[in-house]
């Protein structure tokens, strides 16, 4: 790593590891609640102030630079994901994809049962093709809408959208996370889906009977601009209104379920729509590409639906590509100079019991999207760090892998400036500190993974044999 003098690298203490985080915690803080400004700047500098105590600890420039650039490099596909997802909203929308969906949705689905049926719709889509982001970039749009005409505040929708996006995320064997988790702690697939029933499963009950509780008090309510019926006859004014526009979202799911990558699938779906506007409204080939460019305008001269439908394109998710790189930069640094693992380390010293070691890999996991900020790093970092101890313990490696997911998956559209939250910030329009209160699936599932860790209760000890990856007791 030395470059000239610098003389041998020290390794970074848990001490050397806080004055980045402190710092960011801090600026972050001030940054939106005295000047209520976006996080990116306190993320670069936090990302200095980082690179400063790396340099002091003998790292050079070039170490530090290796270190920020390959931390980018792990969010170059999240980025072109969300630039493709952008000119898709675009499209959909100048063609009457998302209209129609709304206009539809309006028609069979009533405030009161809104939230317990877009939760159970992202997860029965989620499970199916494996992707939060597929299912909060088809449907999860359009439930956004539904939920505006019928009334529903949006932060509660959006947390309704995410708890059942990402219980596919979790449980779906199509899943990325889902194949790591137990790829890092060393145990078998539909061994680790299994055991992550017991906390998934009650997280998701529990999370349905509250949206239906909830939605009870919208039963009834009175919905804006008059009535229903006003909403979906200004979307049948201004759009082409049928059936076939239903075609590119199915098709999209279709393609996911069929493990065509997210990256072509979401693309094959833009230009689907930019053909079914062409098709189905007779738009100009200039205005598609003005949509999926820089995001479709609408002028229907009703202010909340302008709201609705005024988004997408390319150029509307260029600041939260900048808030990932940012965001990763910063990660990248921590992770050369050893900073995250000296966090990771200084936590694994408290974990002296079965339940406290489980706390100390969710929390950790937590800790990851918040720091690195990258779901994948959430998992693995942690899986490698706790892996012996867990075996150490005699302990199931399934154990670790549900606490794995438990903690990291769950977590991650929680945090803005993660590349989940800011696919979900970007997508959805709602802030995630705004919805994060409603994501029940997300927030009760680590709370039921340490229960269980500190009572005992379904914490499988290591099977017989020394092949971890067989069925435990």
């Amino acid at each position: 790593m030395g470059e000239g003098n610098r003389g041998p690298v020290r390794p970074a203490n848990l001490a050397h590891a806080l004055v980045p985080v402190v710092f960011l915690v801090t600026s972050l803080g001030v940054n939106v609640l005295a000047f209520d400004s976006s996080p990116h700047i306190p993320l670069i500098l936090s990302t200095a102030v980082a690179a400063l105590v790396g340099w002091r600890l003998g790292h050079t420039w070039k170490g530090l630079e290796e270190g920020l650039i390959g931390g980018i490099t792990k969010a170059l596909q999240a980025c072109l994901i969300l630039l493709v997802v952008g000119t898709l909203i675009g499209t959909w929308i100048v063609s009457g994809i998302v209209p129609a969906m709304i206009y539809y949705g309006l028609q069979i689905v009533s405030p009161g049962l809104f939230l317990f049926t877009a939760c159970l719709l992202c997860a029965v889509v989620s499970l199916a093709t494996g992707s939060s982001w597929s299912t909060a970039g088809t449907v999860g749009i359009a439930l956004v809408g539904m939920g505006q005409g019928l009334g529903v505040p949006l932060p509660l929708v959006a947390g309704a959208i995410v708890s059942g996006a990402y219980l596919g995320d979790k449980m779906s064997p199509l899943s990325d996370t889902t194949n790591l988790a137990p790829a890092v702690a060393g145990t078998d697939l539909f061994v680790h889906i299994r055991h992550m029933v017991y906390t998934t499963g009650p997280s998701f009950l529990i999370a349905l009977a509250a949206y239906l509780a909830i939605g009870l008090f919208y039963q009834g309510e009175s919905v804006p601009l008059e009535s229903i019926a006003s909403i979906t006859t200004l979307l049948q004014g201004h759009f082409n209104i049928n059936l076939g526009l239903l075609i590119p979202p199915l098709l999209v799911i279709g393609m996911v379920v069929l493990r065509l990558p997210a990256l072509p699938a979401l693309l094959g779906g833009a230009v689907l729509g930019g053909l079914f506007a062409a098709v189905m409204q007779g738009t100009g080939v200039g205005d598609v590409m003005k949509a999926a460019y820089g995001g479709y305008v609408s002028h229907t001269g009703v202010e909340a639906v302008d709201g609705l439908l005024t988004r997408g394109g390319l150029t509307g998710m260029y600041s939260t590509v900048a808030l990932i790189l940012c965001a990763l930069s910063f990660g990248g640094v921590l992770e050369k100079t050893g900073m995250l693992a000296a966090i990771a380390g200084a936590i694994l010293k408290l974990a002296r019991s079965t339940g406290s070691l489980v706390l100390a890999t969710v929390a950790t996991a937590m800790a990851m999207n918040v720091l690195a900020p990258d779901q994948y790093l959430a998992i693995i970092v942690p899986g490698r760090m706790y892996q012996d101890a867990y075996r150490k313990r005699g302990l199931h490696m399934k154990n670790l892998s549900r606490a794995l997911e438990d903690g990291g998956t769950l977590s991650s559209p929680l945090i803005p400036w993660n590349t989940c939250g800011a696919f979900m910030m970007a997508t959805l329009g709602v802030h995630p500190f705004l919805y994060l209160p409603f994501a029940f699936v997300n927030l009760l599932n680590p709370v039921i993974s340490v229960f269980y860790g500190y009572t005992g209760l379904t914490m499988h000890p290591a099977p017989s044999s020394d092949d971890s990856r067989t069925e435990g007791a």
